[in-house]
């Protein structure tokens, strides 16, 4: 029998991350405690987005709203790198970087756990952004999957491509 695999991934759903950022600016544009402090929050090309206020605390508050707004459309906070307030002329700043896939460390670090604590039999390969594991015994997939959910880590962890 041929192996069974599955692949572990860090991916957001883009779609998802611009229908949060449109009900923030639309929120931001009709709520009283923004009028007026010229809160704005924009892509700034494919992989940021910026927000921009009068005040740091206006701007903090902006980005609050987005988080909330992310939360709700099912799309974990790991994905956001959010920068401190800056101040930039009269405005103030945050800019926030959205993060895909896995980087090497972390490959290393995902494929090293599933050596040392996970089932004999099951191997892990590097490929890329994202991590192939196969075992003959569906059952140790399983096993596997469980043990990489109970971990804590900096990215978004999916898995996809079961086979």
């Amino acid at each position: 029998m041929a192996d069974s695999s599955f692949d572990i991934v860090s991916k957001l759903d883009r779609q998802e991350v611009d229908n949060a950022l449109g009900q923030t600016a639309k929120e931001i544009a009709t709520r009283y405690d923004f009028k007026g402090t010229g809160a704005l929050i924009e892509w700034k090309g494919d992989e940021a987005i910026e927000i921009t206020a009068s005040a740091d605390d206006r701007a903090t508050a902006v980005l609050d709203v987005f988080k909330g707004k992310l939360v709700k459309r099912n799309v974990s906070l790991k994905v956001l790198d959010a920068s401190e307030p800056r101040q930039s002329g009269q405005t103030s700043k945050i800019g926030i970087t959205l993060k895909e896939g896995i980087t090497s460390e972390d490959a290393k670090k995902i494929s090293k756990l599933i050596r040392d604590e996970g089932p004999k039999g099951v191997k892990a390969q590097i490929q890329g952004d994202e991590l192939r594991v196969s075992s003959k015994k569906r059952d140790d997939l399983q096993a596997v999957q469980a043990l990489v959910k109970e971990q804590d880590y900096e990215f978004v962890v999916q898995f996809t491509n079961y086979r």
